[in-house]
C-alpha cells in the first residue's frame, strides 16, 4: 500500500507540474495567460457580480501582459469574500491565467473578482 501510495505523491508532485509546464510554454493552456501578447497598454476597468454586488477592478496591461490588478470598490465580507479576491489576485499574478477554480466558501466572491478581471482584459485585447 505505501508503493502505491509513493507512486501517486510522485505523480502529483513530479509529472503533473511538469506537463503543465509543458502545455503552458505550447500555449496549450491558460488562454486568460498574462504573457499573450496583444494587450493594448492601458489601465481597464472591468465588472463582475459578487455575492453582495458589484465588484470593480482596474488591471493595468502593457503589450507584454497584466502589470497590476487593484480591487476598486466591492461589498463583499471580509471572510471569505475579501480573503478569497485577494488569493485569487495573486494567482493571477504568479500563474499568468484568469483559469481558475473559485475559493471553497466563497464561491460568488471569487466568480465575481474572476469576471470583473477577464471584462477589463477583453477591453484591453
Amino acid at each position: 500500500m505505501k508503493a502505491k501510495y509513493r507512486q501517486i505523491k510522485n505523480l502529483l508532485l513530479f509529472a503533473i507540474p511538469g506537463i503543465t509546464a509543458l502545455l503552458i510554454a505550447a500555449g496549450c493552456l491558460n488562454s486568460g495567460s498574462i504573457f499573450d501578447a496583444g494587450f493594448k497598454a492601458g489601465i481597464y476597468e472591468g465588472t463582475g457580480q459578487g455575492f453582495r454586488g458589484a465588484i470593480v477592478v482596474q488591471v493595468q496591461t502593457s503589450p507584454a501582459g497584466i502589470e497590476d490588478i487593484i480591487i476598486i470598490s466591492h461589498r463583499e465580507a471580509l471572510n471569505p469574500g475579501v480573503t478569497a479576491m485577494g488569493e485569487l489576485l495573486d494567482l493571477i499574478l504568479e500563474t499568468g491565467s484568469t483559469d481558475l477554480d473559485v475559493i471553497s466558501g466563497a464561491s460568488l466572491s471569487s466568480r465575481g473578482f474572476l469576471e470583473a478581471v477577464e471584462d477589463a482584459l477583453a477591453k484591453a485585447r
